[in-house]
């Protein structure tokens, strides 16, 4: 619950002091609220408040203030504890620049138990002139700021604290100078921190009158207000107007991408008109190191007014300066310089350091102008965890032991950050050098089997990977992980470190391994494809165990999923001693159809003279597949094999060549060909460079695909055409008649608008007289140019269209939108006809109507009985009853409900005519 922030007894004494006095009222500019956790459920709350203090401001001068916990619990006065002491022993707060204090108020606080909190403070005033709150009154407006508290099981949800904030509130900006500003924000735990412009507050989800962000002050186009939501950097590019703005920055940490806690600044921007512009500051973005690296790196500041040259004050703020254990350093001038001025910033990382949230370190330059200005720049800094280093792998019987360096340099991470290691494998290799700025194993194509683990053995970490097959190839990285802990042990805040090399092997290479299925002949009856294989390692493979004689045999299947299954016909080779078998090549020519389909080998390896070695390695040729469409043909291939294909090259031919040349190397198994001539045929084949990843084996398995063809055709349509309707509805002419309404349709050219598709040749247009119904083709049009098209449909010209574009191939576009149109019937009755025999208005007939199918028009004398109906629109009353008789003279009341015509359709309207119509007989 949120009480009021002001008690009746203090709001009266306040009230009594400043009511009447705003030279003495509290002229409050800038502030927050962050707190720390130091108990189970005790905070320490600290106040921070920037006030003017000028003149007689004793009286207005807070000493004491009150704030609310947001439980439910008394309001707690909270007195001062910076700066000199007054006369009554209270301090009084420290003057940061002339007329301007900065008052802290700390205290502790005791919550019932865990949950999420708000505390806010108010006090009853701004300082005035702030031209964007409740102008020009902005001096009655309350000031209030809030900051949440989230109170989690420490035993499961880990430590937290507020976000801290180290730039100070209050800066200046120049008429037409780009203004630039951070907050210097940075969480202590570790979470992650998000950043908005909010209106500031003079209550609870109050925000202050009449509030306008700096920027919609005089907006335009050169008035734009920014902030970076990951950083924190707002930028101001420019003022316009002189005078002093609010803004409030809300800033949030999330821990596991759920928010936590926020915290309000609210901050003040002087503004004035000065002839100066500011300094610039060049320095690096971003820096990733790894943990027990030293950062270091210059800063320069500039200031591009030299007549006169004006002097620069560098400085540097952030958390890294106030690190208990191994503080930033930052060295420039102590005094403000002539430019260039230099800094150097300083910081020896350690393994506590590590995080996967930057550090931020906010650099400014201010010049020495009687209006100075300044320019800040943000650097980033990502401490990263260190790869382990020395990884071994080592094929056994039945498993593979991979093994790195113990111990790891950061094992001994303070209040046991580090967590572990997770164990990273993937069949074949990905020989990529892991980026410092990105670690983590995403998108590298490992999986993780192993995490958290830490056993070792002889002097080393090792880990036995026991779900492993013969023939494979295996391929490994180790990472280590840190997180914080709760006092249960479960982590949170998660950090990857680096990953560490690769490292690949295979289980004894006892089976002969596939290299090759290298398609060198396309054709659908007499096609042919290259095979090759290595005979096993002499070394892994027992020959006293294993005697002779050797056989290989040759298995194929159709596809590239499948497994070998058929023998090939003349592919089988026998030898009676292993020193005399030899890597194998054979060239399969028994009437394939590589034109349309892939095949898939295997090797079967007999020893003893019969005996089967079990070889789950197999290998398909490359298949290729191109979809042609408009200028371009689309190509994608597939192949199912147990080394990495890490680079491909893709060959064309032509319309016309007989050779082929590479036009492309691409990673990935697909390829478009684009600004190519409709209607002619390009020939392709890819050739793959693979790799087993294992010393002391080939790694440059060089096969190829099929030769495929295609022809673009334009199959793309084109764009649709924007539809405008028109017709005299617009107009307020009630007395047009029926016959001259016609729906004029106009639409774009897509020609003009679309350039990807620019082949327009014409139009088709479709009309339904109802929303409900089908459209219907009711024109074609055969030129592009002719844009316009006027349609007058039957029975009014309410109806639906849609207009698409169709170029020479027919492609048609889509109907994107359908618009529709209404009748605009018109119907009108007179009040007064004269019956009278003398041959002038003789009837009682509507005036010129308009899109009207029928009536029902029912007509009653004084005493409510009907004396007249009829359903035609024309009515054609004479004025006698339904038996002929003439009606007396007099009033007479009518209702009638209006049908309106709509194609086949008549619907009724909503609104039903009534008024009074007079018979007069006299003459």
């Amino acid at each position: 619950m949120i009480h009021r922030l002001l008690s009746v007894s203090a709001a009266f004494f306040l009230l009594s002091v400043f009511g009447t006095n705003n030279a003495c009222a509290t002229h409050n500019r800038a502030g927050e609220i962050t707190w720390q956790r130091i108990g189970p459920n005790t905070i320490r709350c600290i106040l921070t408040t920037y006030t003017k203090f000028e003149g007689n401001a004793i009286p207005a001068d807070r000493d004491s203030v009150e704030i609310d916990w947001g439980d439910g619990s008394p309001l707690t006065w909270v007195r001062r504890v910076n700066g000199p002491a007054g006369p009554s022993g209270v301090p009084q707060g420290e003057f940061v620049r002339p007329g301007l204090k900065r008052n802290l108020y700390i205290t502790e606080h005791t919550y019932p138990g865990f949950g999420h909190f708000r505390i806010g403070f108010t006090d009853p005033n701004r300082i005035a002139d702030i031209c964007n709150v409740n102008d020009p009154n902005s001096v009655s407006v309350k000031f209030y700021i809030e900051t949440t508290v989230t109170l989690v099981n420490e035993q499961f949800g880990g430590t937290n604290n507020s976000p801290l904030l180290f730039q100070f509130p209050i800066d200046e900006a120049c008429v037409g100078q780009p203004f630039k500003h951070n907050p210097g924000a940075f969480d202590p735990d570790g979470d992650s921190l998000a950043f908005r412009l909010i209106a500031p507050l003079e209550g609870p989800q109050d925000d202050v009158p009449l509030y306008e962000f700096p920027n919609m002050v005089e907006p335009g186009p050169a008035n734009n207000l920014s902030i970076n939501p990951v950083t924190g950097d707002i930028l101001w590019d420019a003022p316009q107007r002189p005078c002093i703005y609010n803004i409030a920055i809300l800033v949030i940490d999330y821990r596991n991408g759920q928010p936590l806690d926020s915290v309000i600044r609210d901050m003040q921007i002087i503004v004035e008109e000065c002839d100066n512009r500011p300094p610039d500051i060049e320095v690096v973005d971003e820096i990733c190191v790894l943990a027990g690296e030293k950062v270091e790196f210059d800063i320069v500041a500039t200031d591009p007014d030299v007549n006169p040259q004006q002097s620069v004050q560098l400085s540097a703020q952030g958390a890294l300066f106030d690190l208990p254990s191994n503080p930033a350093q930052f060295v420039t001038s102590p005094d403000p310089a002539i430019p260039p001025v230099l800094g150097i910033f300083t910081w020896q990382t350690n393994c506590e350091d590590i995080s996967d949230q930057p550090y931020f370190v906010v650099f400014k330059a201010v010049d020495n102008h009687p209006n100075p200005l300044a320019d800040l720049k943000t650097v980033l800094i990502r401490v990263i965890g260190p790869p382990p280093e020395d990884l071994q792998a080592e094929a056994l019987t039945g498993e593979i032991a991979v093994s790195w360096e113990l111990p790891y340099v950061c094992e001994d991470a303070a209040d046991e950050y580090f967590r572990g290691f997770s164990i990273w494998r993937r069949d074949g290799s990905n020989p990529i050098i892991p980026d410092t700025c990105t670690p983590g194993m995403d998108g590298y194509g490992y999986t993780r089997i192993e995490r958290f683990y830490q056993s070792s053995e002889g002097g080393r970490y090792l880990f036995k990977d026991t779900e492993v097959e013969r023939g494979r190839t295996y391929c490994y990285r180790i990472m280590a992980e840190f997180a914080r802990q709760t006092a249960l042990g479960q982590n949170y805040n998660n950090v990857d470190g680096l990953p560490s090399l690769e490292i690949c092997t295979q289980l004894a290479r006892d089976v002969p391994l596939m290299t090759h299925a290298d398609v060198t002949e396309t054709d659908a009856t007499d096609g042919q494809i290259q095979v090759r294989w290595t005979k096993p390692n002499p070394v892994d493979l027992d020959t006293l165990q294993n005697p002779g004689p050797y056989t290989f045999r040759l298995l194929r299947s159709t596809g590239i999923a499948g497994i070998a299954n058929t023998p090939v016909p003349g592919a089988e080779f026998s030898s009676p001693s292993f020193s005399n078998l030899t890597d194998t090549a054979f060239l399969d020519a028994t009437g394939l159809n590589t034109e349309n389909q892939g095949y898939t080998y295997a090797v079967e390896f007999y020893v003893n003279g019969g005996d089967l070695i079990e070889n789950p390695n197999a290998a398909s040729s490359i298949f290729l597949t191109i979809v042609s469409t408009d200028n371009r043909n689309i190509l994608s291939w597939e192949e199912n094999v147990p080394w990495e294909n890490t680079e491909y090259v893709i060959f064309r031919r032509l319309p016309g060549n007989a050779t082929f040349d590479s036009i492309a190397l691409t990673q990935e198994p697909a390829y478009e060909d684009n600004l190519l001539t409709n209607g002619l045929e390009y020939c392709y084949f890819i050739r793959a460079l693979g790799t087993y990843g294992i010393q002391d084996f080939p790694d440059s398995l060089i096969n190829r695909s099929q030769i495929a063809c295609g022809t673009p055709l334009d199959t793309i349509a084109p764009c649709s055409p924007a539809l405008t309707i028109n017709n005299l509805c617009n107009t307020d002419n009630p007395g047009i008649p029926e016959d001259q309404f016609i729906n004029s349709l106009t639409w774009t050219n897509p020609n003009d608008v679309c350039p990807e598709t620019d082949d327009v040749a014409g139009y088709r247009i479709y009309y339904s007289p109802l929303p409900e119904t089908p459209l219907s083709l009711i024109a074609t049009i055969e030129e592009a140019s002719a844009v316009s098209f006027e349609h007058q449909p039957e029975n009014g010209i309410a109806g639906c269209y849609a207009v698409t574009a169709v170029d020479s191939f027919e492609n048609e576009s889509q109907v994107d939108s359908i618009l529709c149109v209404e009748n605009c019937p018109f119907y009108e009755l007179p009040n007064v006809f004269t019956p009278n025999g003398d041959g002038q208005n003789e009837l009682w007939v509507p005036f010129q109507y308009r899109f009207i199918d029928h009536v029902e028009l029912k007509i009653y004398n004084r005493w409510g009985n009907m004396v007249f109906e009829t359903e035609n629109p024309d009515i054609l009353w004479d004025g006698t009853d339904q038996n002929g008789n003439a009606v007396t003279q007099g009033t007479y009341f009518y209702t009638c409900i209006l049908f309106e015509a709509r194609g086949e359709s008549v619907l009724q309207l909503p609104d039903i005519l009534s008024g009074f119509v007079e018979v007069v007989r006299g003459n």
